[in-house]
């Protein structure tokens, strides 16, 4: 395959040497090119140059030579933007733009990192000079951000720094579905025409303001969607804060609501609230929403809407230290409970409340190993999916087991999601999705309830450079989704309602 037909991925870092991980990441054949903010010296360019003959073995080109910006301090943005003018990048690997801190300096009230904060500064360079590519151009470009401390040997999705985005495909209140997407310039969308219809439109890119490249989203119990992401904004004294935003979609296909920012956990210090972590988000049988975020102290934070719209302040759930990795699951009785992944250890913690109002209670009795970056809600009310963090096999937890269930599959990647309800010959089904090798789309079933009866895996193709999305409308239709670079959504459907597991070819839209 020529170069000029392969994906347009674009690697950015501080030094040579930084860019190596980054490189390491693209195990798919792709063009990469590699600009880096400054030289390190022929040790740090030669294993530049070993990390692109790998990727070279490994069915990757290299787009152009290893650049390095040439402006003054401070310009690198403008710089780097010349260079996507030229190199026009469809995926920006960068590192990590906000690392989280390793200690905390109480004399100078300074938080400490074990990374050069040149390494950040030239993440969000690179970020904003993506975004600004994407607003002039329109040509999407989707980002990865590395975290930093993460051997390059590990599972492709465990160093991302912010969690990939799960069932970005939604049913809509009219019926019609929705996919959306984080993008440099924002949220990207595609509109189902119709309910049912094969026909869609999109991308377009939503208005709104700069946000970070992640995205949430989960629907409330009305059908309508709800989307959550991350905000920096300048701070007078010099500082950023880092804030949770929401919009909501109430038509599809039409306007958002305004981003409205539900702030931080940690309001007013510079430090502290830049260190909010990525939201997620549910909604009890009430329809109040929770959201919640890690917080400075590495302990979860929360924020609740009622079904009235008025929003509690934020309050915190004291006890286990965890990573930025929160899960949230409504169970058969509508609550709504949070599993996170720990900090210190390879285990989580759950807290859940045993009636509405009441206190919550923290739960570290299950016993589960989560790979990072696999967690997600399954497809029945209550449970848990993930990879194990020593076999990569895809594991399902149910209220009330003390461990979790194998499923198989433990090739590919990421997250494994999944819908119930699903009928085939009389019999009810739960399905489910996650990456194969390659990123292929791969859907599996079992019966509802019992995962333990075995889980057959099928590869349906389709290479998504972004966790595909499984979806069951109101008809009883399941639709499948994947994404690649350029804003590239494919679409497939289940060709019977009640038939086997069969879908159809593959639609680019």
């Amino acid at each position: 395959m020529s170069t000029a037909a392969l994906p347009r991925v674009t690697v950015v870092a501080a030094k040579y040497r930084d860019a190596v991980p980054l490189v390491a990441l693209q195990r798919d054949a792709a063009a990469i090119g590699v600009i880096c903010a400054e030289d390190d010296g022929k040790e740090g360019r030669a294993a530049l140059d070993r990390a692109l003959a790998d990727a070279e073995g490994r069915g990757c080109r290299v787009a152009h030579a290893p650049r390095t910006l040439g402006g003054q301090r401070g310009s690198g943005k403008e710089e780097l933007l010349k260079e996507f003018q030229e190199v026009r990048p469809q995926r920006l690997l960068v590192q990590d733009p906000d690392p989280v801190r390793v200690g905390f300096d109480e004399s100078a009230g300074v938080p400490v990192h074990d990374v050069p904060p040149g390494d950040a500064a030239t993440a969000l360079d690179a970020i904003a000079a993506a975004r600004d590519y994407q607003l002039a151009t329109g040509e999407p470009v989707l980002v990865d951000c590395r975290r930093a401390g993460v051997d390059e040997r590990a599972d492709i999705t465990a160093p991302l720094r912010y969690p990939q985005t799960t069932n970005w495909l939604a049913e809509g209140f009219d019926g019609r579905l929705t996919a959306f997407q984080p993008s440099a310039g924002g949220v990207l969308r595609w509109t189902q025409d119709e309910p049912g219809g094969r026909s869609w439109r999109g991308p377009e890119l939503l208005p709104g303001p700069r946000l970070m490249p992640a995205l949430s989203v989960c629907r409330d119990p009305h059908g309508f969607v709800h989307l959550l992401a991350l905000r920096r904004t300048q701070r007078k004294d010099g500082g950023e804060d880092v804030s949770i935003m929401r919009a909501a979609q109430y038509r599809t296909g039409g306007a958002l609501t305004p981003w409205h920012s539900l702030g931080s956990p940690n309001p007013g210090d510079r430090y502290k609230s830049r260190e909010a972590g990525f939201p997620a988000a549910a909604f009890d049988a009430s329809g109040t929403l929770f959201v919640f975020a890690r917080n400075f102290g590495h302990s979860v934070s929360y924020r609740m809407q009622g079904a009235d719209g008025s929003w509690a302040p934020w309050q915190h759930l004291s006890g286990a230290r965890i990573a930025d990795e929160i899960v949230t699951v409504t169970t058969a009785r509508g609550d709504v409970e949070v599993i996170a992944r720990l900090r210190d250890s390879a285990a989580v913690v759950r807290w859940f409340r045993p009636g509405a109002g009441a206190a919550w209670t923290e739960d570290r009795s299950i016993a589960l190993s989560p790979a990072p970056g696999s967690m997600a809600a399954g497809p029945e009310p209550g449970t848990i999916l993930f990879r194990d963090l020593h076999t990569n096999e895809p594991c399902v937890w149910q209220p009330g087991a003390v461990s979790a269930l194998p499923i198989g599959g433990a090739d590919g990647a990421g997250p494994v999601t999944g819908v119930p309800g699903i009928e085939s010959e009389g019999w009810a089904y739960s399905a489910l999705v996650r990456s194969g090798p390659g990123g292929s789309c791969v859907v599996g079933a079992h019966a509802q309830g019992r995962p333990d009866a075995g889980v057959w895996w099928n590869d349906l193709g389709a290479h998504s450079d972004r966790m595909p999305a499984m979806v069951r409308d109101r008809t009883g239709a399941v639709t499948l989704a994947t994404v690649r670079e350029g804003g590239r959504l494919s679409v497939a459907n289940r060709l019977s309602p009640t038939g086997g597991f069969d879908f159809s070819a593959w639609n680019r839209v």
